[in-house]
Formats: structure tokens, sequence, C-alpha cells
């Protein structure tokens, strides 16, 4: 376990560390000037430049890099360009609501995709198995934003079900709340499903064609004890990993999802300082998302390692 940790504590270090040079130098490579941006159509030169100097972005990127990352190993992401806020502050009031939306996602996929991957698996090549794969091959295959704008435009539009879209905190109207969150979390748990399913009905089928399942069907054992204490059991490690790939991808890709349906999360946020070359607040999203995402992914690995001596000594 040991190993397993320091191994995956350097591979974190790396990680970040070229995440870091990539979004810092990356963004930088984009059009448009940040200052002349903040001080709206046709500035005056002088006051451009005082700007850029206030900002720090009339010295050489590597020294602007430098003090970025210095500033971040204390643990200070800057300050929104336009508004002044702490990054910290702004991501504080973000990932909560970007979180609620992933976990809420991800459980609907594990919903969906675990029993139908258990009956395609005990009903292997037959209808139910065939049109489950179908199912899959049509999450796989759709857009989040082409699926997003389907359920908006007939359970908003068309039957006026739910909201379009929006924010309503749960403190102001729980129920308002959880209808807000209804569209995007079926958007992201049928996308994410379909992964899921395929995964685990792989894994299944795997373990379900080693010696020691014959051995056990040779001894009477019942089916669905099969799956339930031997193919479950060695599939487990499998599907740990893939929900925990499925949910660091979850969060990546939450950007499309949260700008359409207007829900105020660190996708939105990105996007916002995108358009606005807010420089600190997109750095310290990305960087914050990609600590996430591998801390997601060490958590998966160690619960493995526990559940599988043999990862152990990998």
């Amino acid at each position: 376990m040991l190993k397993v940790l320091l191994r995956k504590g350097t591979e974190l270090i790396l990680v970040l560390f070229f995440v870091s040079l990539i979004v810092f130098f990356t963004f930088r490579l984009l059009p448009g000037d940040p200052a002349q941006m903040r001080l709206g159509m046709d500035p005056a030169p002088e006051a451009v430049e005082a700007l850029r100097n206030e900002m720090g972005l009339d010295k050489p990127l590597v020294v602007q890099y430098a003090k970025w990352i210095g500033d971040v190993v204390r643990g200070d992401l800057g300050k929104s360009m336009f508004d002044g806020k702490p990054v910290t502050e702004l991501l504080s009031e973000k990932i909560p609501k970007t979180f609620e939306l992933a976990i809420y996602g991800a459980l609907l996929a594990i919903v969906i995709a675990v029993p139908f991957g258990v009956l395609a698996v005990l009903n292997k090549n037959s209808w139910i198995d065939k049109t489950a794969r179908v199912f899959s091959l049509f999450g796989f295959s759709i857009p989040a934003y082409w699926l997003a704008v389907l359920l908006m435009l007939l359970f908003a539009y068309k039957i006026h079900w739910l909201p379009a879209g929006g924010y309503v905190p749960f403190n102001d109207s729980p129920s308002g709340h959880f209808k807000a969150l209804i569209l995007p979390v079926i958007t992201v748990g049928i996308i994410n499903s379909a992964q899921i399913f395929r995964y685990l009905r792989s894994g299944m089928l795997e373990v379900i064609s080693q010696d020691f399942i014959r051995t056990a069907r040779a001894k009477g054992v019942s089916e669905w004890s099969v799956i339930a204490k031997h193919v479950a059991r060695n599939a487990l490690p499998s599907l740990i990993t893939i929900v925990a790939l499925n949910f660091s991808l979850l969060l990546s890709g939450m950007v499309i999802t949260e700008q359409i349906f207007a829900w105020p999360g660190v996708g939105w946020l990105m996007i916002q300082s995108i358009l606005s070359r807010d420089y600190d607040v997109v750095q310290g999203a990305v960087l914050m998302s990609a600590v996430i995402i591998v801390l997601i992914n060490l958590l998966a690995d160690l619960i493995n390692a526990l559940l599988d001596p043999r990862i152990k000594h990998n």
C-alpha cells in the first residue's frame, strides 16, 4: 500500500506540474488582451500599458509563470482581473454546485448501467443483451449538447413539466432546486451510463469465462449465486475504476452541460472567464479540476489495492 501511495503521489505532482504548464502557456496564446478588454472599446494606449504593467502582463512569460506557480504553492490562486475576488473564493462557491450535479449524474449512471449489465451477462446474445447494447451504443454516440437540447425542448417547452435551466438555491426552494437539477442530471447520467455498461459487461464476461466459474456451476451453484458471489466480486475492481474514470470525465465535461442549462458551476465559470480572458480564474479552475480528478483516481486505485491483493505488488 505504501508503494502505491508513493507512486501515485509522484504521479500527482508530475501531472499537476504539466497541467500548470499547459494551461498557463496555452491560454496566453489565445488572441485578445485582458487589459484592453477590461478597459473597453478603443482605450488610450497609455491606459492599456499602465494596466498591463499593474497586472504584470508586461513581464516575460517565464517570469509570470514563476510568480504564479510560486503563489499556487503557497495556496494563493490569484484574483479575478475583473471583479477582484480571490480565485479560491470563486471556486469555493462553484465547486459544490458542480459536485452536486456530477454526483447525482454518476449515481443515475450506476443505477442504469449495473442492472442492465447484469441482465445482459445473464442473457448473453439474447434480445435483452442486444437491446441493452443498442442503448449503450446510443449513449456512446449522441453528443451531450444534443441530448441536453432535446430534453429541454421536450420537458420544458413542449409539456412544461420542468424548467429549461437556471439554478435555485436549496434554502430558497427545495422543490425548485431539485426540479432544476433533473434535466442536467438525466443528460450526464445517460451519457455516462453507456460507458459504465460497456465496461461492466465486458469485465463480467471475462470473469465468467474463467475456470473457477465453471467449477462453481459444476457444483450446482445457482446462476444468480455465481453472479453475486464470484463474478460481481471479481469484476468489482474494474467497475470501481471505470466509475472513477467516468466521474473524472464527467467533471471535465461538465462545461457544456452547465452552459446549456445555465448551471453556475465550475464549467460555467470557466466559459465566462475564457471569454473575458480572466487568466487567474481559468488557470485556478483547470488546476483545481486536475487535482480533484487525480485524487479521485488515486482513491479508486487504493480501494482496488484493498480489494485485490495482487494490485499491491504492482
